[in-house]
């Protein structure tokens, strides 16, 4: 007498509940990656301190404030989710250029709304 050894089939429904979690395990790790990254971007520059708005914002003006180029322009820096808005006056092209080069290269920045205007 010969005995038959049978794996139990899988089903079509088994395998499709499998691969919905599969694809819900991928999408959450994704999920999870996105957070990390977002949140590794955002928390802390060399010296510490936290990226955040007010501290870019808090930045600009310290910058600003120490570059001869801009000295007699009136610039108020707004910053919302890491972009930049430049708004007010500055003396020359040189002046708005310099402004711009020393927001877009600041840690954090992410884009820079220019609404200097040359007097």
């Amino acid at each position: 007498m010969v005995a038959l050894l049978v794996a139990p089939a899988c089903s079509d429904r088994t395998a499709d509940e499998t691969k919905r979690g599969a694809d819900k395990a991928v999408d959450a790790g994704r999920a999870a990656a996105d957070k990390v990254a977002e949140t590794t971007r955002e928390v802390a520059t060399a010296t510490g301190a936290a990226v955040t708005d007010g501290w870019i914002t808090a930045k600009l003006k310290a910058k600003f404030a120490d570059e001869v180029v801009l000295k007699g322009s009136d610039i108020s820096v707004e910053t919302n989710d890491h972009t930049v808005t430049l708004k007010g006056s500055v003396r020359s092209a040189a002046a708005r250029s310099r402004a711009l080069e020393i927001a877009n290269g600041t840690e954090g920045v992410r884009q820079v709304v220019n609404q200097l205007v040359v007097l």
